[in-house]
């Protein structure tokens, strides 16, 4: 896909999304939006894609949503926002929903949507010169991008409004201890360090990593009771796949299993 805000590559079954607006902090205009949907939405259909991993062009990973941008459209900012975060959410939707690994390289400073959009990955690696603010309340708004979803739940409701409300920054270490970041690498060997995970990811069981996902989702609003029966289902159904079976054989004759054939 040649879109010039969002670009998509594909090696060794990962899809390398790159937010492309360097100049800006690589700050949400409503094309980024939709270019964003777009690649969202090819890297969820593409077969050959197995796992997905979001980084930024330049020194940012991204600052947000370009304010200038959305005070240039006067009276029409409420429906020019409205517009820009349809396709946003539509974006993180399907990046969530889709049955396949979504892993953040956070390489730079992560601001308002782009903090947001660190919550909202499956894994997110942080560079040690990355930055991560909420930022919205310093300005007067309040959050989008699955913001308000994902922070309370990453790191208890107390310290999402703390980050809120005073626009607390946060290293890429303290992000660690907090829990919305993995891991943290040299600046200069990020990259490297999460295509390792993505690589090792995309020869996995990817049939069981989907509908892994899908249960970890399910539970942040089922019941107990509830929960246990789908992963009951889940469990026997998974046994009798063919991604179950070879990785019960594998571990029965002591070799690495073979999911990509299966």
């Amino acid at each position: 896909m040649k879109n010039t805000l969002v670009h998509l590559e594909v090696k060794k079954h990962i899809g390398i999304v790159t937010l492309n607006r360097p100049t800006k902090g690589n700050a949400f205009d409503l094309q980024m939006a939709k270019d964003l949907m777009d690649v969202a939405i090819e890297c969820s259909d593409r077969d050959e894609i197995r796992v997905v991993v979001l980084t930024g062009e330049g020194s940012a990973f991204s600052v947000g949503g370009d304010l200038k941008s959305f005070s240039q459209q006067g009276e029409e900012i409420s429906s020019h926002l409205k517009k820009v975060t349809t396709y946003l959410h539509q974006a993180i939707s399907t990046f969530t929903r889709m049955e396949k690994p979504f892993i953040g390289a956070i390489n730079g400073a992560a601001a308002g949507a782009g903090m947001s959009l660190v919550c909202a990955c499956d894994l997110a690696y942080a560079s040690d010169k990355a930055k991560l603010v909420m930022a919205y309340n310093r300005v007067g708004l309040t959050p989008d991008g699955s913001g308000s979803y994902f922070l309370p739940r990453l790191v208890g409701m107390k310290r999402a409004l703390e980050l809120m409300y005073t626009n607390k920054p946060l290293s890429s270490a303290e992000a660690k201890d907090w829990g919305i970041i993995n891991d943290v690498y040299p600046a200069d060997r990020l990259l490297e360090e999460v295509l390792h995970v993505a690589e090792t990811l995309a020869s996995g069981p990817m049939n069981a990593f989907g509908l892994t996902k899908k249960l970890f989702y399910q539970s942040l609003q089922d019941t107990l009771e509830s929960q246990m029966q789908k992963e009951s289902i889940s469990l026997a159904e998974r046994a009798n796949s063919s991604e179950g079976k070879e990785g019960i054989s594998a571990f029965l004759e002591k070799r690495d299993a073979d999911f990509l054939n299966k």
